[in-house]
């Protein structure tokens, strides 16, 4: 009975409009991981191998790249404070310093989505608004699963440019002071770059726009 009532409170949290301060206080009473998307919490999906396996290559190859500067990458754990959301990125860079005991961060600098079929929709409307929206954000970096391939939004001059990136492309963030070729996030996934896929990612770009 225990577990029932506490199934149907977790219900009616998840439908009720809240205030990002009232969700974090909710959030920090539950096992699962919930994002919040300005008025009510969103549940956290699982994901793939591909997507944990580039989570991991963000990890290695910006946070070794990053020891000993001032900027840190961080993994999915820790949320971050955008446009009145809250919001568990797959990473993202921060240049502040940050307490050991800080559980969300304000002003990111560079954040990382990993698309995947449920969630992409979303990272590339909603999520992007809210990232462009954050004055800390200086690029959004959204990476596909199934391909070497990674649409990119970088802040200059109060507005946004997109860069699409492909195959043997160079990753370039010199807001963090960090470069390297976009195929050492997909180490250890087999992928076979070929023509239909930039076809594929031509069309994706004119879409976006």
């Amino acid at each position: 009975m225990k577990s029932y009532a506490r199934l149907v409170a977790m219900n009616l949290a998840v439908r009720k409009t809240m205030t990002l301060a009232e969700f974090l206080e909710w959030e920090a009473r539950q096992e699962l991981r919930y994002e919040f998307d300005g008025e009510t919490p969103v549940a956290m999906a699982g994901g793939t191998f591909a997507h944990a396996a580039i989570q991991r290559n963000l990890a290695l190859a910006i946070g070794g790249r990053l020891r000993g500067k001032p900027c840190k990458f961080v993994g999915s754990d820790l949320k971050i404070e955008v446009a009145g959301s809250s919001r568990y990125p797959d990473g993202f860079v921060v240049c502040s310093p940050v307490a050991n005991d800080a559980i969300i961060i304000n002003d990111p600098v560079v954040i990382f989505e990993v698309l995947s079929p449920i969630t992409a929709s979303t990272d590339r409307t909603i999520k992007a608004r809210e990232y462009q929206a954050t004055p800390s954000v200086q690029r959004y970096v959204m990476l596909e699963q199934d391909r070497i391939a990674a649409t990119a939004y970088v802040r200059a001059d109060g507005d946004w440019n997109v860069h699409v990136l492909l195959n043997e492309a160079v990753l370039a963030m010199p807001e963090i002071g960090v470069e390297f070729p976009l195929a050492e996030l997909y180490e250890g996934l087999d992928l076979t770059p070929n023509a239909d896929q930039d076809d594929r990612a031509t069309s994706d770009q004119t879409s976006d726009r």
